[in-house]
């Protein structure tokens, strides 16, 4: 069975996100709804919605896509500080049913800006406690005709659906923290990394085996979400990418990356990578994180598409099947990369090519 491969749509109002630089229609449904046809029509399985407050409401936009296309798989982005599970376990599970089964689910309990929507749940061990929790209620609610639950953070008394999903939804979930993996490990279908170089990412997924054994739920499985920067040749990639790097240094930070760099430990694994070297394994590019960049963008694949191709196999090797990839004008970029990348990732390379 190949990979599951997806792209990214931004869902932001305001234009420019990680240097788009595409003008009209920007925000709109239209622009959504184009992304979404283009995975479909070049290769990709669905796109990840982003979250994050302030952007439209991810599970809105995402009914609205899986209305407008036939095979897209929307993974909806949601914080458990946004909704309760109940209410939740109902929105997901009739998007499910009016989508023949499409939808996937990233569950996020990173730091937004809680303030702004009444969550007052904001230490980590006590946001990743009411993770497990919200997992585990809406699991239920999704398995069981009626669910009562009295629990630290969510209480549900003969609570049941109307509809209930013709498969439970897969749930993602991201986090490098030791509270994070214990949630990953217990309740998660897909852990979920960013572009750590492939040791790292060894290690965590040992350790996260180890942790993950004698789960009551399927085995736990493995996703990266990265950006990766392909051109014709490698002198081209690394040309593009050493010249976005260049504009961005000067510029403000994304808005979120100043404010959670002392808390996101996965954050922080990527900004410290860079301090090893600016290449890592065969085409790891370090430096966007201390230019500017954050999040999934903090570091990149760059090379050509049988370079970056190879990068993701050896991510394969370590047990990676879910690939999360994305790369800026987005519209351009998901045509271009289904064509060129992702028939590479459904064979077998054995050459090796390592820019010195």
């Amino acid at each position: 069975m190949g990979p599951e491969l997806l792209w990214y749509i931004p869902n932001t109002v305001e234009p420019g996100h990680r240097g788009d630089d595409t003008g009209d229609g920007w925000g709109s449904l239209e622009y959504s709804t184009d992304l979404a046809r283009l995975t479909e029509r070049h290769g990709w399985s669905g796109a990840l919605l982003g979250t994050s407050w302030g952007r439209p409401d991810t599970f809105t936009v995402a009914t609205a896509l899986a209305a407008r296309t036939t095979t897209f798989r929307p993974l909806v982005a949601v914080r458990p500080g946004y909704w309760d599970p109940a209410h939740f376990a109902s929105a997901a599970a009739t998007l499910d049913r009016l989508s023949n089964g499409r939808l996937l689910v990233n569950i996020v309990s990173g730091l937004d800006e809680p303030a702004a929507y009444g969550d007052a749940v904001t230490a980590s061990p006590e946001r990743y406690a009411r993770t497990a929790e919200f997992m585990q209620v809406v699991r239920r609610l999704w398995n069981e005709p009626e669910v009562t639950h009295e629990g630290r953070f969510y209480q549900v008394t003969r609570s049941s659906l109307a509809l209930r999903p013709q498969t439970a939804p897969r749930l993602y979930f991201g986090g490098a923290s030791e509270a994070a993996e214990r949630v990953a490990a217990a309740e998660a279908d897909v852990q979920l990394f960013w572009g750590e170089p492939l040791e790292a990412l060894a290690e965590r997924i040992d350790r996260l085996r180890r942790l993950s054994a004698g789960r009551r739920h399927a085995p736990l499985e493995f996703g990266l979400r990265i950006t990766t920067l392909v051109r014709d040749t490698s002198e081209q990639a690394w040309a593009d990418a050493e010249a976005r790097v260049a504009a961005l240094r000067g510029k403000e930070p994304e808005p979120w990356w100043q404010g959670n760099r002392e808390h996101a430990v996965g954050q922080r694994r990527l900004y410290d990578l860079a301090e090893r070297g600016e290449v890592l394994d065969s085409c790891l590019y370090t430096a966007p994180g201390p230019a500017g960049a954050g999040g999934a963008a903090s570091t990149w694949l760059v090379g050509s598409a049988t370079e970056v191709a190879q990068a993701l196999h050896r991510y394969r090797e370590l047990g990676i099947t879910h690939f999360i990839l994305s790369d800026t004008p987005y519209r351009e970029e998901v045509a271009r990369l289904g064509d060129q990348l992702l028939p590479l990732l459904t064979t077998e390379l054995h050459t090796t090519e390592v820019r010195s």
